[in-house]
């Protein structure tokens, strides 16, 4: 009697029992051709392979990850006031909202990544993994990130102010020496959208007679769906005539700008109104707002922010002064700024009583050679002549050489970090913006800053 292991399978054109040819499994994979001698030996890839993969969130980036710095940061932070204004609590009817730090820890990451766009962050929170560990499985879309990013101006601002004094606290950085330069970034309104005042006013009037024409069309409608697409046709005609009201609003400010001659000449964008026509770094005029960071030069620590609609530094040094002792109520010993700052009025305003600033910027060049450029001239007031005659020694050409090693450093790292146009309107959202650049920055300082503290701390305690 035969046994199983006797037993022979049946050939291919032999009947079974069922009828069917019998199964003799998967062909055989065809022989790959030998490589032929020189070749490179290459492992290609095979994307029809199955594979099963288990994993929880946790495993998908390693335990030095930077989000995980991001993450702990944001769990230091005082967000109570966003947490108090969820509507949605326990006991009463409401969806579950997103946990804000959650929200905090995205753009906070995706700043340091370079990531502007409220859709590409949204992309990148299902295909990314540092993202998706951020996220935790909970469901958002790019309309709540946008909002997110420009609805909390004060809170960003307050949280500036709250990280840099924990570092004063620490000892990590001071105030004495603070550099400030401003950068233009391109705004988003188009060139194309500045008009002038008989250009406005005749859009505002025709788009006010739009909004009452869809409104009371909106009101003999019978049909819901279509009520529905007028309500949206009139919202964007409202929304339309607010902007072009607030160009109209803004105008007698440009105009005050300009020579008597040329202030028919004063346009205003009806996309953005706070946009103004700058001069950019490569010569050419665009739409931009200037955007000023103030930094402690021992550290390089972003420790005041503002965003201005105009194009020059004139007259921003008081103005920054009064923000860090607003801030972290003391004032910097020492002020290092370039040329554009150097209005003799600021430079009173800073170092009278009261304020006893110390200004190191570039004596501009007079047009006669023969002049010397540091001598006190019959009309400078005392700071002015002791500001001359300072900046002519060897010790403040040192010291303002560290401008373009902390100010101008830190704008060039946020150009990098990719604040080189702004995907927002208003002033008060790109100031929203300026402040996100500056908490990313803080942070990855900060992580360098307690790092290096640490060492030195070590070496101390080997000595």
């Amino acid at each position: 009697m035969d046994t199983p292991n006797d037993r022979k399978p049946p050939r291919p054109d032999q009947p079974t029992l069922s009828g069917m040819p019998a199964d003799d499994g998967p062909p055989p994979r065809p022989a790959e051709p030998p490589t032929p001698p020189g070749r490179p030996r290459l492992r290609t890839a095979n994307r029809q392979q199955i594979v099963f993969r288990a994993a929880a969130l946790d495993e998908l980036i390693s335990a030095e990850h930077p989000a995980r710095i991001v993450w702990d940061f944001v769990g230091g932070l005082d967000l109570r006031p966003l947490y108090d204004a969820i509507k949605s609590v326990a006991g009463n009817a409401g969806r579950p909202a997103i946990d804000p730090r959650i929200l905090m820890a995205l753009w906070t990451y995706a700043t340091i990544d370079g990531v502007g766009s409220a859709r590409q962050l949204d992309r990148l929170c299902r295909d990314h993994d540092a993202y998706r560990w951020l996220l935790g499985d909970v469901a958002i879309n790019y309309h709540t990130l946008a909002d997110f990013r420009t609805d909390h101006v004060e809170l960003l601002d307050r949280l500036l102010t709250g990280s840099v004094a924990a570092l004063l606290a620490e000892g990590l950085v001071d105030l004495q020496r603070v550099a400030q330069d401003g950068m233009r970034v391109r705004a988003s309104a188009g060139a194309a959208s500045f008009r002038r005042r008989p250009t406005l006013e005749g859009a505002l009037a025709e788009a006010q007679a739009q909004v009452e024409a869809l409104r009371a069309e909106l009101e003999q409608d019978p049909a819901a769906g279509d009520r529905r697409r007028q309500a949206a046709r009139q919202r964007a005609a409202r929304e339309r005539a607010e902007r072009i009201r607030g160009a109209l609003d803004r105008l007698p400010e440009l105009e005050a700008r300009k020579k008597p001659e040329d202030r028919a000449k004063a346009r205003c964008s009806t996309t953005d109104a706070d946009a103004t026509v700058m001069k950019m770094g490569d010569g050419g005029f665009r739409p931009a707002y200037n955007v000023e960071f103030a930094t402690a030069t021992d550290s390089q620590l972003i420790v005041g922010a503002e965003v201005v609609t105009v194009g020059s530094d004139a007259g921003q040094m008081v103005p920054m002064v009064e923000q860090i002792d607003e801030r972290y109520d003391r004032r910097p010993k020492e002020m290092l700024v370039d040329g554009n700052f150097a209005q003799h009025d600021q430079i009173d305003a800073v170092s009278g009583e009261g304020v006893g600033c110390t200004v190191y910027a570039p004596v501009p060049a007079p047009k006669d050679k023969a002049v010397d450029r540091y001598a006190p001239k019959p009309g400078d007031s005392p700071a002015v002549a002791a500001w001359r005659q300072r900046m002519g020694g060897e010790e403040a050409k040192a010291i303002d050489k560290e401008r373009a090693a902390t100010a101008e450093c830190v704008n060039a790292q946020a150009r990098n970090r990719g604040l080189i146009q702004l995907r927002v309107r208003g002033r008060l959202k790109a100031k929203a913006i300026a402040l996100w650049y500056a908490l990313a920055h803080n942070l990855m300082r900060a992580v360098s800053l307690r790092a290096a503290a640490k060492v030195r701390a070590a070496a101390v305690a080997g000595l």
